[in-house]
């Protein structure tokens, strides 16, 4: 393969990723726990979070935060395994994200 076809392939992957990149990060993605869920963009931007007051007793704020954490945990781990399923096949080329 001469060095011309090398970097015309080369290009056409990094098109191909930052397509994948692009879908993902403009993806939400959320996650719940308990009476909490949160909506997060693939970028890993927080772009909303719900409290159900219903569910909620008012004075256990300590739990609140709690359920806050484990509900933003998943919503980046379903953007972590979004990410893995659509650039893994490309393996880990450093500095491209």
């Amino acid at each position: 393969m001469n060095m011309q076809a090398m970097l015309k392939q080369a290009q056409a992957l990094q098109k191909d990723m930052l397509k994948a990149k692009n879908e993902i990060d403009a993806t939400e993605f959320t996650g719940e726990s308990s009476f909490v869920k949160v909506t997060m963009k693939g970028s890993k931007e927080l772009t909303k979070v719900e409290i159900n007051m219903d569910s909620l007793d008012k004075d256990d704020v300590e739990a609140l935060e709690d359920m806050i954490v484990v509900a933003v945990n998943e919503a980046n781990k379903k953007i972590d395994d979004m990410t893995e399923k659509k650039l893994g096949k490309y393996g880990n080329i450093p500095g491209l994200f």
